[in-house]
């Protein structure tokens, strides 16, 4: 009887054996060989297979996911590297598993922030790529269970708030998307297949903010002093925050805490004759170091809730089908 295929409809993240929730997509993972030519007397190169890698997995998710996971990228973010095994299990539309990629002792290499924009009316995600030291293909079986993307519909990029200290942040529109770098040395010395990852250097990005002119004053002037004047050393930086909202632009799904941020330009927008739109100018600062809390965070009792919610509803839903 030949295998039938299957649409793997939802993707479950676990790490250490903790269901963190269900991932927007999900890809890498895979084992390559290098292929390593050598010259020879012949007029054909030969060839023959050199040392193992692993492709790094990058996967998007949004605010619905267990603290387990953003727990994982904060400790990166502060320099407290952890090393996580897991899986991403790939299940049927009936949430039963059919598949899974095992990962071992991965570190966070990036934490990419979607752009966030108050003219935006689709969801954002955050993207996360990490690298293990090595993977495998397993099997699964069985339902899976954890957090559905029930909370997703809650993040619009349009619903931000950022604060800075001393400065107008009331009319700003738009910060660009960023990501924050984790680089990782290989320690390939000896004859293991599976080379040990170390930790590196983290690089937190510049970060591009676009407010209306007609409140940029007191980030003009900052950026006199800061810049044309020179009064630049840590005294005159700066903290502060981006705050993910939810839709009553009260809560905080997701915080990115600050510290230490320095103006290093602003100008006006281009601008169109005769044009409605208000005039803007976009600020570039850069930033020696961030925090990430999510506050929209679902709790592990939570998201074994919300999970038995989902499949109730499926089977009531494939019922309702069977009676037409």
């Amino acid at each position: 009887m030949p295998v039938r295929s299957y649409p793997a409809g939802n993707f479950q993240m676990t790490l250490d054996g903790v269901a963190c929730g269900f991932l927007k997509s999900v890809d890498g993972g895979a084992a390559v060989a290098e292929v390593v030519s050598e010259a020879g007397p012949t007029y054909f190169a030969k060839k023959h297979l050199g040392g193992i890698g692993y492709v790094p997995f990058v996967v998007q998710f949004g605010l619905a996911m267990s603290a387990d996971l953003y727990n994982w990228i904060n400790a990166s973010w502060s320099g407290n590297y952890l090393r996580k095994n897991g899986a991403v299990v790939a299940a049927d539309y009936n949430f039963v598993a059919v598949s899974q990629r095992e990962f071992f002792n991965a570190l966070i290499a990036e934490t990419t922030v979607p752009r966030l924009d108050a003219s935006s009316k689709e969801p954002a995600y955050l993207t996360l790529k990490f690298a293990a030291e090595y993977s495998r293909i397993g099997k699964a079986s069985g339902k899976v269970t954890g957090a559905a993307d029930v909370a997703q519909k809650r993040w619009l990029p349009a619903n931000f708030r950022v604060t800075i200290d001393g400065l107008d942040c009331t009319r700003i529109s738009a910060v660009d998307s960023f990501t924050v770098k984790q680089s990782a040395a290989t320690d390939d010395i000896g004859d293991a297949r599976d080379y040990r990852r170390e930790p590196a250097r983290l690089e937190f990005p510049n970060l591009s903010i676009t407010l209306l002119e007609s409140s940029a004053t007191t980030w003009f002037n900052w950026f006199d002093d800061f810049v044309i004047k020179g009064n630049n050393d840590d005294s005159k930086e700066k903290k502060g925050s981006i705050a993910v909202l939810s839709p009553n632009r009260t809560d905080e799904l997701l915080r990115i805490d600050l510290f230490n941020l320095g103006i290093f330009r602003i100008g006006t927008d281009k601008a169109e004759a005769s044009s409605d739109r208000p005039a803007t100018v976009t600020a570039h600062l850069y930033c020696e170091r961030m925090e990430l809390h999510a506050g929209g965070a679902v709790p592990r009792a939570v998201v074994a809730r919300k999970m038995a919610g989902v499949r109730k509803a499926t089977a009531a839903k494939a019922r309702g089908k069977r009676r037409r």
